[in-house]
């Protein structure tokens, strides 16, 4: 309950609301009415003054609204509403002397030109008073309209901005989610940066920058055969090297035709060739500024070494391959077509990953300095399918070339003599022998005796039927291996034998021989 504010009690059968006064007479009575006359104003009046007596006795306490200020005084238990005088009739406190009564004029209705008048008191138990009109009810501390606010101009700002981020990425999600669905219509790839025109001397394509002027492709046409070979220039004189089983249809009279990288033909000739090694040397005439190649050293080359090779495989000219050196000393044997022994090649070659094919043969293997290491020979093909009848050529990864230094000596013979040395031992070895190592053949041959009388093997003690297992160290699994050996050396160079005897094994050092046959 507010403080000086009693709630006034819910309302009873115990008294009535006062009805509202007559108009008074001159006099303060009322006008035009006896006591007892039919709708005469009925209520009680002081026997002394004659005045209207309160309804209810004065508030002992003095509380307001019907009493004095009294802010110490205890508010009553309950309090009874008093009903509200007539306008114009005054209310006096129960313990104050009654007045002597005035005459009360009616006031006249205001007109609507008047000055409005004070305003209107406030009763807070009248219905009917202008402030209960005014304001409808509200909860405490809560405003009767809450003002609208407004945001500053940044926020708003952020507002806008936050409201575009959402629609782009929404619309972006959308459009993404569409392209990854449908796809595009066109396709752009990224470019690759621009290539610089200058290469390093020792990448692929400076080798081959240098070395492809020096290399030729042959046609060779002859005995009712032909092929494809390649060659490179070895001097300024117009020598060419090349494999012999290239040049090999021409030999007795055919037709070797010689292109250059700059497309230039000429024709060339044969002049001097060798089985054994698989090697030849051929010239062209009447041409001018060749560009020889440098001969490498084979000895030094090392497995893993990059290398590059050149040669026209299945007449695709000036083709460019690299890999490595996957192997060196690698004993292989070729040709063998006669039957007779009399055209096969003993190589103890270096092997290369470097894709070759046929047409590669004769071709230059290249070390990083565009030095010729190696000339290109033999291929090992796959092994013939079983449900087929042709065989799988083409590089395997697995390709010969003879060494440098080999193809220099045999090279420079052949330019010299027309033809080349073969360095011997001066014994005929069982090819047949299938155990392991090279045996000396127990009886002699077509070739000669097992053992020729005065050559290198004699004078170091070989006897037929002895077993050679090494070279200078290097184990020996059978004849043709031993040949090989042989061969990668010069005639005049020692050699140093281990040879197994019935029951003993010794070793033994001999010059090797000369031989201008196969």
């Amino acid at each position: 309950m507010n403080e000086g504010h009693p709630k006034p009690p819910a309302p009873s059968d115990d008294f009535e609301l006062a009805k509202p006064a007559p108009p008074a007479g001159p006099d303060g009575s009322p006008a035009d009415r006896e006591p007892g006359d039919p709708g005469a104003w009925d209520e009680p009046r002081d026997t002394v003054s004659g005045r209207p007596k309160p309804l209810h006795d004065p508030d002992p306490y003095g509380t307001p609204p019907y009493g004095g200020p009294g802010p110490w005084a205890p508010a009553p238990p309950v309090q009874h509403p008093m009903a509200t005088p007539a306008q114009g009739t005054s209310v006096t406190a129960p313990h104050d002397p009654v007045p002597p009564a005035e005459p009360t004029v009616p006031a006249p209705a205001p007109s609507p030109e008047a000055a409005p008048g004070p305003a209107p008191r406030h009763d807070p138990w009248n219905p009917a008073s202008p402030s209960h009109q005014a304001a409808p009810l509200q909860h405490p501390g809560t405003p009767a309209t809450a003002p609208q606010r407004e945001w500053p101009g940044w926020k708003k700002l952020i507002g806008v901005l936050l409201g575009v981020t959402l629609l782009a990425a929404g619309v972006g999600g959308f459009l993404g989610a569409w392209v990854q669905r449908e796809g595009t219509t066109t396709v752009t790839l990224p470019k690759a940066g621009a290539v610089p025109e200058g290469r390093e001397r020792d990448s692929v394509a400076g080798i081959a920058a240098r070395a492809l002027p020096g290399v030729v492709t042959l046609h060779v046409r002859g005995g009712g055969e032909g092929g494809t070979g390649t060659g490179f220039v070895l001097d300024g004189q117009g020598h060419i090297l090349t494999n012999n089983h290239v040049v090999a249809p021409a030999s007795g009279g055919g037709d070797i035709t010689v292109t250059f990288s700059s497309g230039d033909t000429a024709r060339a000739e044969v002049v001097g060739r060798d089985t054994g090694y698989d090697l030849a040397v051929v010239r062209v005439k009447g041409v001018r500024g060749l560009t020889p190649l440098t001969l490498g050293d084979s000895d030094a080359v090392r497995v893993g070494d990059p290398v590059v090779a050149i040669g026209a495989p299945f007449d695709l000219a000036d083709t460019v391959t690299s890999g490595i050196v996957s192997a060196k000393d690698r004993p292989i044997t070729a040709g063998g077509e006669k039957g007779d022994g009399t055209d096969v090649s003993y190589v103890d070659a270096l092997q290369t990953d470097a894709p070759i094919n046929p047409g590669n043969s004769g071709g230059p293997l290249l070390d990083a300095h565009a030095r010729v290491i190696g000339v290109n020979s033999a291929i090992r093909s796959a092994d013939r399918d079983s449900d087929s009848a042709e065989s799988r050529s083409g590089s395997i990864g697995l390709g010969f070339a003879i060494p440098a230094n080999q193809a220099r000596r045999v090279a420079e013979e052949l330019i010299d003599t027309g033809h080349a040395t073969h360095p011997v031992i001066g014994v005929t070895l069982d090819m047949d022998y299938a155990g392991d190592g090279a045996r000396i053949d127990t009886e002699g041959g077509a070739a000669g005796p097992a053992v020729r009388k005065g050559g290198p093997g004699d004078r170091a003690g070989l006897k037929p039927g002895d077993l050679i297992s090494g070279v200078d160290g290097h184990p020996v699994h059978s004849g043709e291996e031993l040949i090989v050996k042989i061969r990668a050396h010069r005639p005049g160079d020692r050699l140093r034998l281990t040879v197994k005897s019935p029951g003993t094994e010794h070793t033994v050092t001999l010059r090797l021989g000369a031989s201008d046959r196969n």
